[in-house]
């Protein structure tokens, strides 16, 4: 899994391939997610079994009855909430901007809500955790495009999607009271 440990010893390898301002902005929220990391509200979130790559591409659908899931290979031990974000950060977008969809977002905390209501400080982290859902993929697809291994299935994908969702997370912190 691509967790805090990975994205500390990935940035100062990536980081010569950017411009000052994307560098000071991977430096900027790298140093967030390690403060909200070392918080206790943080360490009390619950944990458990994760994809940690549930894009839209991942899932499949036979109409609109889900049939099945695929991509396993980021999947580990992680806090739900960081899961629910990676999904709301690839679902509830519009993916020619990166910019969040209210609506969309409302449905699926709605509906994550009756299987396992989000508890209290998990409301307070989801905005730093969206945050932190880009900045994963964003530093992943840095690290792709950058610096490719060599793998016949892998076709890197564009890293300033992610950096457009990040600083949209930045600038305009989702509310969950405009969501749900």
């Amino acid at each position: 899994m691509r967790g805090l440990p990975w994205w500390n010893e990935t940035v100062p390898v990536v980081l010569p391939h950017l411009d000052e301002a994307q560098a000071a902005l991977l430096r900027s929220e790298l140093a967030y997610q390690n403060h909200i990391a070392e918080s206790a509200a943080y360490a009390a979130l619950p944990r458990g079994p994760v994809h940690a790559d549930l894009f839209r591409d991942n899932v499949m659908f036979d109409g609109e009855q889900l049939t099945g899931f695929f991509d396993f290979y980021f999947a580990g031990v992680d806090t739900w909430l960081f899961d629910l974000a990676v999904c709301l950060n690839d679902w509830c977008i519009d993916l020619s901007t990166g910019h969040h969809d209210a609506e969309r977002a409302g449905a699926m905390l709605q509906a994550y809500g009756l299987e396992r209501p989000l508890s209290a400080p998990e409301r307070a982290l989801l905005p730093a955790l969206l945050r932190a859902g880009a900045l994963r993929f964003w530093i992943s697809r840095l690290w792709d495009y950058h610096l490719p291994r060599e793998a016949s299935m892998l076709k890197p994908h564009d890293p300033t999607h992610f950096e457009r969702v990040l600083r949209g997370r930045i600038l305009h912190p989702v509310s969950l009271s405009a969501t749900v």
